[in-house]
């Protein structure tokens, strides 16, 4: 159960970074859309737009992290065998399941690595079983 244990930890670190990066991009975007915006539109109008745009896309990007941030910390400690991640990645696992189709694989992986009775005597055993 360790190869899966290692293999679930790559995948919430994988899918937490694709979550960074997109929030990463969208902050591009939405600075790029309101210098345009800035540049481009009639004075009292981008008073106006300005802050909606920002406020929405600041909104936006600080939901993104939000999400992902914590797939990348429990992945990290499932890798170092952490107990408290296995509870945390059960959590995780749980709420992956609303995002259909690849949450939804992932949080059914996740949900059968985790309940195993190996993996539970892997995690109260600690790193050192992993060796």
């Amino acid at each position: 159960m360790t190869t899966h244990v290692k293999v679930l930890a790559v995948l919430y670190i994988a899918l937490s970074a694709i979550g960074l990066m997109a929030a990463l991009f969208l902050m591009l975007a939405v600075g790029t859309a309101s210098s345009i915006v800035g540049l481009n539109a009639d004075p009292g109008d981008a008073a106006v737009a300005l802050p909606i745009i920002g406020i929405a896309g600041s909104a936006l990007v600080i939901f993104l992290f939000a999400l992902s941030l914590p797939g990348l910390i429990i992945g990290v400690g499932l890798l170092k065998l952490a107990p408290w991640s296995r509870i945390a990645a059960m959590v995780l696992a749980i709420i992956h399941l609303i995002n259909i189709p690849v949450g939804t694989a992932v949080g059914i992986y996740a949900l059968w690595v985790l309940f195993n009775k190996d993996t539970e005597r892997l995690f109260e055993a600690g790193p050192a079983a992993a060796v």
